[in-house]
């Protein structure tokens, strides 16, 4: 540990204000989307409807994705503020306040006051993190578990704190009840591999079988685990363990593939606007190596990039589960980075594309050979009006101001970059994405919700249509007199009247013949 200097009321201030301000800003200006957003979002839902606080269930199925922890913290978050976008979204944006707020506690008396810093504001703005730490699924949960696991278990490796060792266990079991397996997974094999390089495995090996340890573990994982297989039995064990575990690992599922390459491209795209910062850790990397603590970084860092890439199932945020200690490192080595027309070249790209995004879509829209999506993203200039256009050109132009400001360094722009990138997202690209993709799933379920007619999905996976309908809606064909919900491109041959359609979305009822 490195001398620091003390904390004044100044910084508690930052320290307490900047993840706050960036992940509640506008949490609920977009609708919910789907899939998984609406997905987890209705399952809580339907927690709350049916008063089942021990399993989860989806349009009226078994819903055995996820463990239980953070349907939990929706639910808690709904009953005390209603049916809201914001509230469903609240527990992963506090999650991420407190996986900011640990990374700051981590760096600050290891790497000094400014990397501190400079490493909460690269968690709480970078594209990534900032993302998954809005959305309402189980990931910026899981991230802080994670995070807050492998800094304690430094913390007994470095100083054989007994206290941040239990703490480690909590952690895990609080991930397990999050995630599943890989709570425990990515600590085990971080802290294996460490222990390995530094010829220490009898010191790992008292850590990991320490028996007060795991009997927090146990007693934080094992009443709900066994409730539920004593309910569900070999259900949730094919659904859960097998699908949602080994099948994730061994095989693709829905679709979600990619080459061993894929988390190389979509981990700088993840630290957006940090990405030129990147370039200058890696310039690090080999002398990060003869350092534990940095070794210890990269490690935890390599080993989830080159365990999800075997993974025949990718998806993008798998890999930040490995980001955190690129924020510390990042922001260690970034600030001394001085190459300023190369690196601040990225912002400037971003912010002219965002700008451009509703003429990119439409053009997609245009040339893709999907009714579907021709339909949804002939909405895209329509959606972004005179708002759209005035907060994204605002933001390009602030930024080019920023970048002739030679007093500042390369850092400091980098740092309004991102600040820049979180208010246009924030205020205005989000709101017009979601209202592009899932507005009319929303107009939708609360057209169903005010006639109040029974309803389906017809092939067509949107569970967002569920809660704003606020009733579950089945997967299977609508029978005389109900409602479906369906896309332009698979309308059924079924006798129907249009009542809603807006894009590729459409609602329909089923006719008697």
């Amino acid at each position: 540990m490195t001398p620091s200097t003390p904390i004044d009321a100044r910084e508690w201030v930052l320290v307490t204000a900047m993840p706050l301000a960036c992940l509640l800003l506008r949490l609920g200006g977009a609708p919910l989307f789907d899939v998984d957003e609406g997905a987890f979002s209705e399952a809580t839902r339907e927690m709350l409807e049916r008063g089942d606080y021990l399993s989860t269930w989806l349009n009226g199925e078994p819903r055995f994705d996820k463990p239980i922890l953070i349907y939990w913290l929706q639910a808690l978050a709904v009953a005390a503020f209603g049916v809201t976008e914001w509230a469903f979204r609240l527990p992963s944006a506090l999650a991420a306040c407190g996986w900011a707020w640990a990374v700051w506690a981590f760096a600050r008396p290891r790497l000094g006051r400014d990397v501190a810093l400079g490493a909460l504001l690269v968690t709480c703005t970078a594209l990534g993190p900032w993302a998954i730490g809005r959305a309402a699924t189980a990931d910026a949960l899981l991230n802080l578990w994670l995070a807050l696991a492998l800094f304690d278990a430094w913390r007994h490796l470095e100083t054989g704190d007994r206290a941040a060792l239990r703490r480690t266990f909590v952690w895990i079991g609080l991930g397990v009840l999050t995630k599943g397996p890989v709570a425990i997974l990515i600590p085990l094999a971080v802290t294996g591999i460490d222990a390995l390089l530094r010829r220490d495995l009898r010191t790992w090996l008292r850590a990991v079988f320490d028996p007060v340890g795991w009997v927090i573990l146990l007693a934080l994982v094992v009443p709900w685990y066994a409730a539920i297989l004593a309910v569900h039995g070999q259900a949730f064990i094919d659904g859960f363990i097998l699908k949602h575990n080994v099948q994730r690992f061994t095989s693709t599922l829905e679709g979600h593939s990619g080459s061993l390459l894929y988390y190389v491209v979509v981990l700088p795209l993840l630290l957006l606007p940090w990405t030129p910062a990147l370039i200058a850790a890696l310039r690090n990397l080999r002398t990060d190596m003869e350092t534990p603590l940095t070794r210890y970084l990269w490690l935890w860092c390599g080993f989830v990039v080159v365990f999800f890439s075997l993974s025949r199932t990718k998806l993008p945020h798998y890999v930040l589960y490995g980001a955190t200690p690129l924020f510390l490192l990042v922001a260690r080595h970034g600030q001394r980075w001085q190459r300023g027309w190369l690196v601040l070249a990225v912002p400037t790209a971003l912010f002219a594309l965002l700008v451009a995004l509703p003429e990119v879509f439409a053009h997609l829209g245009r040339i893709t050979g999907n009714r579907y999506y021709q339909a949804q993203l002939a909405l895209a200039q329509e959606g972004a009006g005179p708002l759209y256009y005035t907060g994204t050109a605002l933001a390009l132009v602030v930024w080019l101001g920023v970048v002739v400001q030679r007093r500042w360094t390369v850092w400091q722009r980098l740092g309004a970059a991102a600040v820049l990138q979180v208010a246009v997202l924030a205020l205005v690209v989000v709101p017009w994405l979601g209202q592009l993709l899932q507005g009319p799933v929303k107009e939708a379920g609360l057209r169903a919700h005010a006639l109040g007619t029974p309803a389906v999905l017809w092939r067509f996976d949107a569970p967002s249509f569920s809660v704003y309908r606020q009733h579950e809606t089945p997967w299977r064909e609508a029978q005389p007199g109900e409602l479906a919900l369906t896309r332009i491109d698979r309308i059924p041959d079924w006798d129907h009247t249009v009542l809603y359609q807006r894009g590729g979305v459409v609602l329909l009822q089923r006719t008697a013949r």
